[in-house]
C-alpha cells in the first residue's frame, strides 16, 4: 500500500522535506538530555499509566490527571476511541486529517461527509456542519454517534474559533454524540486561545468530549511517537485504556514529553519564527502564480493552476522530487485532486532554497530567489 502521509523520506531520494509539518527548530535541546538520560533506564519496562508524565501534563494544563490519557502518537487514541465507543455513525470534515476516515472505517462505520467548498476557501462553517448533522440524523435516527472535529483543519490550515467549536459541542451534548476535537497543530496559531477548548473540561461536565493533543509537531519528536488526550469522562477513558497494549508509551517517550513540556522559551521562539515565515511563504508563492488558501497554521495548503497539472498526475510532486524535494500532494483527501498540495513553513534558509527550486520548476527562470531577498534587505 501506498504511503499516505507526510514524511516519507525513506521511500525517496529526498534532501529537502516539506511534507511533514514538524517544528523546523527541531528537538528542543531539554529534549535531548532528558533522551540521553533515559537510555539508561531502557532495560526496564516503562510505566504502563505514564504517571510522571500525566502528572507534568495535570500541571500544564491545569487539569486533574485522571481526566489525561497518552498514547503512542495521536493515531494511536483515535484508534483507542473509536474502538471504546464502536459508533455506528460518524461525522467528519472533508477534506481533513485521514486517519479518522481509516479509524472509523475498522469498525464499519457508517461516515458523512461535510464537504469544504472551495469557492469558500474551504473554510468550514460551524452551523452548516451543524445543519448537516441535525438533518442527516433527522431523516436516519442513530444509535451511537460521534463528531471528530480537526482545528485547524489538516490539510487547509483554518481554524474555527471557540464560540463556534463550542456550538458543535453544545449540539453534541444535547443529541447524546461524542465529539473529538483534534487541537495537535492548534499552538502555531497567533492566538491559540481564541480557538482552543481545552479549558472548558473542568468547567463543567463535558462527558461527550475528548481532545486530542501531541508532542509531535510542536515539539519535533515525530521520532518519539507520543500523543495525548484529555476528557472527564472516566468510562469512555477506561474503555479506552481496556482496549490497548500495556506499554504503548515508552519510557524514552515519557522522560521526553516531560522535559517538552519545560521548554517555555522554545514555544516562544517557534511562534515568532512560524508567524513570520507563514506570511514569507505565503507572498512568494502567490509572486510564482500558485493559489494560495487562507492556512492559519504552520503548513501552507496551496493549488497548482498550471494547464498541464490537470493532464498529468501530481506533477508538481513529481517535480520537486526530481530536485531531491518532498512536498505533500493532497490528491488523496476527500474532495481534493492532484493539483493540490501541502507544505510545512520552515525557517528562512531553507525556505528561500525551497522557493528557488520552486522557481526553477514554475518559471524555468535562473533567478535566485536568495538573491533577491538580498537585494531587498539593502533597499
Amino acid at each position: 500500500m501506498e504511503y499516505q502521509h507526510g514524511g516519507d523520506i525513506y521511500g525517496n531520494q529526498v534532501e529537502m522535506d516539506y511534507s511533514a509539518n514538524i517544528n523546523p527548530l527541531g528537538l528542543p535541546e531539554g529534549v535531548k538530555k532528558a533522551l540521553y538520560k533515559a537510555i539508561e533506564t531502557c532495560s526496564c519496562y516503562p510505566d504502563s499509566s505514564c504517571r510522571e508524565l500525566r502528572n507534568a501534563l495535570s500541571k500544564f494544563h491545569h487539569i486533574n490527571k485522571d481526566y489525561i490519557i497518552c498514547g503512542n502518537g495521536a493515531a494511536d487514541l483515535i484508534f483507542q476511541i473509536v474502538q471504546a465507543v464502536k459508533p455506528e455513525r460518524a461525522f467528519l470534515m472533508a477534506p481533513t486529517f485521514s486517519e479518522y476516515e481509516q479509524a472509523l472505517t475498522v469498525t464499519g462505520t457508517e461516515l458523512v461527509y461535510y464537504d469544504l467548498k472551495e469557492e469558500q476557501g474551504f473554510k468550514p462553517d460551524s452551523r452548516e456542519f451543524i445543519r448537516l448533522i441535525e438533518e442527516n440524523i433527522t431523516q436516519n435516527p442513530l444509535g451511537k454517534g460521534m463528531v471528530f472535529l480537526c482545528n485547524p483543519n489538516n490539510p487547509t490550515g483554518f481554524a474555527l474559533k471557540k464560540e463556534e467549536v463550542s456550538e458543535i459541542l453544545d449540539y453534541c451534548r444535547t443529541h447524546s454524540l461524542y465529539c473529538v476535537v483534534d487541537q495537535c497543530f492548534i499552538e502555531f496559531l497567533d492566538e491559540p486561545e481564541v480557538y482552543s477548548v481545552l479549558n472548558i473540561t473542568d468547567k463543567q461536565p463535558q462527558d461527550h468530549v475528548f481532545i486530542l493533543k501531541a508532542f509531535t509537531k510542536l515539539y519535533a519528536m515525530a521520532g518519539v511517537r507520543l500523543g495525548y488526550g484529555i476528557c472527564n469522562n472516566r468510562e469512555l477513558l477506561e474503555a479506552m485504556e481496556s482496549l490497548r497494549q500495556p506499554w504503548t508509551v515508552s519510557g524514552l517517550a515519557q522522560a521526553a514529553g516531560v522535559a517538552a513540556l519545560k521548554e517555555t522559551e522554545y514555544v516562544k521562539k517557534t511562534k515568532e519564527l512560524i508567524r513570520t515565515e507563514r506570511k514569507f511563504l505565503k507572498d512568494r508563492l502567490k509572486e510564482l502564480g500558485l493559489y494560495v488558501y487562507d492556512s492559519m497554521a504552520n503548513y501552507i495548503f496551496f493549488r497548482d493552476l498550471r494547464p498541464e497539472a490537470q493532464l498529468k498526475d501530481r506533477l508538481l510532486y513529481h517535480q520537486c522530487l526530481e530536485q531531491r524535494l518532498l512536498i505533500r500532494s493532497c490528491g488523496n483527501y476527500r474532495g481534493l485532486d492532484s493539483t493540490y498540495y501541502r507544505i510545512c513553513v520552515k525557517g528562512r534558509e531553507d525556505n528561500l532554497r525551497f522557493l528557488n527550486i520552486l522557481q526553477g520548476i514554475l518559471r524555468n527562470e535562473t533567478e535566485n530567489v536568495g538573491g533577491r531577498e538580498s537585494t531587498e534587505k539593502n533597499t
